[in-house]
């Protein structure tokens, strides 16, 4: 059976979320058994704090966790969260294991719905980043952030909010007002959860009218398809 790594822990809600979501996929293509997971759960606040200071310690930080995973036999491993991917180019490169890209799997189902322009929601690093615009362009869809103010507010609600298990009403009112702003201003015709932890603040498949693209449900079907693939028999 193929076994998967997961580099959990940025945040630790997400993470949970995570391996819930395998196994309940899983469950349905494959009721009483369950797959092969090795989790290692890394700390939030150094993750952080090597992103914003210094990227080649972050990419050490992020190649150890693979490392430690490649030890215990994983064929494949998986980030659970979006702002990590912006080393993924250079994890790619110096990882022992293949890894599966939630950016990728996320363009991909963008371009199967045929979307043009849509707004990213994250992470402060996440959202002024060049990552999710870079894999989107080579499919012919622009990526368009809010503003700095929001960017300001919305990084601020997620590290003092979002990642400590605190979803509120008010916020939650406050991400669907920003993205009905992006869809009339942007001229955006969907929305990227482009932080694991903004599919628990905010379920559902539309936000203010547009589709939402959940990075987590769609890295965990790649992810189950991928354990899928290794455990089919001869």
């Amino acid at each position: 059976m193929a076994r998967v790594g997961i580099v959990g822990g940025l945040g630790p809600e997400s993470t949970i979320d995570y391996y819930r979501r395998i196994l309940e996929a899983w469950e349905r293509l494959d009721p009483g058994s369950t797959p092969s997971i090795v989790i290692d759960s890394l700390d939030v606040a150094t993750g952080l704090r090597l992103v914003e200071r210094d990227r080649p310690a972050l990419t050490e930080y992020l190649l150890s966790s693979l490392l430690r995973l490649a030890g215990a036999g994983v064929d494949f491993a998986a980030m659970t969260a979006n702002t990590p991917h912006i080393v993924f180019d250079e994890l790619a490169a110096l990882s022992p294991i293949p890894l599966v890209s939630i950016v990728e799997v996320c363009a991909d189902e963008a371009r199967r719905r045929r979307l043009r322009r849509l707004a990213l929601l994250g992470t402060r690093f996440t959202m002024e980043a060049d990552f999710f615009p870079k894999v989107f362009a080579r499919r012919g869809i622009e990526v368009v952030a809010p503003g700095e103010q929001d960017r300001t507010w919305l990084h601020e609600r997620y590290v003092g909010e979002l990642l400590k298990g605190d979803f509120r009403g008010e916020t939650r009112r406050q991400v669907v007002a920003l993205v009905d702003r992006l869809r009339v201003e942007e001229g955006a015709d969907g929305v990227i959860l482009g932080g694991t932890e903004l599919p628990l603040l905010l379920p559902g498949a539309e936000i203010a009218g547009l589709p939402a693209l959940d990075t987590t449900a769609l890295h965990v079907a790649a992810i189950v398809a991928r354990l899928r693939q290794g455990s089919a028999g001869p």
